[in-house]
């Protein structure tokens, strides 16, 4: 079998100094809100070229935590993809707003910054922009129509640790970053965790007080906060992958180049976009294709696993149908179609090859 994700022998090489580390937290006694955390924090915000970064619970908590900060609520609308996981419209519905959605471009599942601005009225505070699969095509134009018309931008980065466009590192073209550590991700840890990162000290200040119960000192409660800290056992551990995280992107780019070589001019078969500088990290490798069951089956047989993200827009989920356009969208054809190929730093050029070799006989078989 050829895993999606074989998180096992992806932190095997770190086992070693992993079990050292947490030895190490073990013996220290400090568990929440240590030297760990702190470290972390700093260590993060330097990776991304932000001068700040506030770890909490999980990406989910980072995206609404973000928006309570800006001051977001009811009454407020939020500009967001269709095509994304569930948490992106989660934390703006939490905290009280209204989820805009915009359709992404079928060819990159991106949303554009013209797409974006049809959608901006007297009630936008907010765009959250998703750096979907791992890739930041687009954010640049984005940033500026968001700048041109005073609305703060919001950067889901939890598929894209590292991405870049222009040199500019995820986490830089808006007022906030918001990441997930979740263990499949390019940087994950061992349970949950998120982190915002931010130029902006106000803001983060504000974060850092709504993550612990709206307080900075212990029992001084300035606002009402929730509790949402990243704990240190993760954040020593995430230092530990922190290290090896350009190395595995660099290995996830030279699957994604396996992909595009091997699965070119295979009709009925779109492949994904590449982005415009080569920053793309490759979080996903997503295919389209109108045949996607049978592919997806077939490949199954032939022991490759896949995965589909997304099976539904986030509208059509029952807390959020009030929201549905009427009719089949863009986002409805993209449920219907992509497909995720194994992708990670675990796969041996072989793996892809015999992905790729049982995608062809596929096609071949159908012709």
């Amino acid at each position: 079998m050829i895993p999606f994700l074989d998180l096992a022998s992806l932190v095997a090489t770190d086992r070693d100094e992993l079990i050292q580390t947490f030895t190490r937290v073990f013996d220290s006694g400090r568990f929440v809100m240590g030297p760990e955390l702190e470290a972390f924090e700093q260590e993060f915000a330097a990776y991304c070229g932000t001068k700040y970064a506030a770890g909490v619970g999980n990406g989910l908590d980072a995206l609404y935590l973000a928006l309570v900060a800006l001051g977001i609520g009811h009454g407020d609308e939020v500009i967001v993809p269709a095509h994304t996981f569930v948490a992106t419209w989660l934390a703006i519905t939490r905290c009280g707003a209204t989820p805009i959605a915009v359709e992404p471009d079928a060819y990159s599942c991106l949303v554009n910054a013209q797409a974006v601005a049809k959608k901006l009225s007297s009630r936008t505070r907010a765009v959250v922009a998703v750096h979907l699969y791992g890739s930041v095509t687009g954010i640049d134009d984005i940033k500026a129509l968001c700048h041109q018309h005073g609305v703060p931008l919001i950067e889901d980065a939890a598929q894209a640790h590292g991405a870049a466009s222009g040199g500019v590192r995820a986490g830089n073209f808006g007022i906030a970053g918001c990441f997930s550590f979740y263990p499949s991700k390019n940087l994950g840890a061992f349970g949950d965790g998120g982190a915002i990162v931010s130029n902006d000290l106000a803001l983060i200040d504000s974060v850092r007080k709504l993550r612990n119960y709206g307080s900075k000192v212990r029992y001084q409660h300035e606002v009402e906060g929730i509790n949402s800290r990243l704990d240190d056992i993760q954040a020593a551990f995430l230092r530990v992958r922190l290290r090896r995280l350009d190395a595995e992107n660099r290995r996830r780019q030279a699957i994604a180049r396996l992909y595009l070589a091997h699965l070119a001019n295979i009709v009925g078969l779109q492949l994904p976009a590449v982005g415009d500088d080569g920053s793309h990290v490759w979080h996903l490798f997503v295919v389209q294709t109108p045949f996607r069951d049978a592919l997806q089956k077939y490949l199954l047989a032939h022991g490759c696993e896949t995965l589909i993200h997304y099976p539904s827009p986030v509208y059509r989920f029952a807390p959020f149908r009030m929201f549905s356009p009427p009719g089949e969208s863009v986002s409805d054809r993209l449920a219907a179609q992509v497909l995720s190929l194994p992708m990670g730093a675990h796969l041996r050029d072989a793996d892809v090859e015999t992905v790729c070799r049982y995608i062809a006989a596929f096609f071949k078989e159908i012709a």
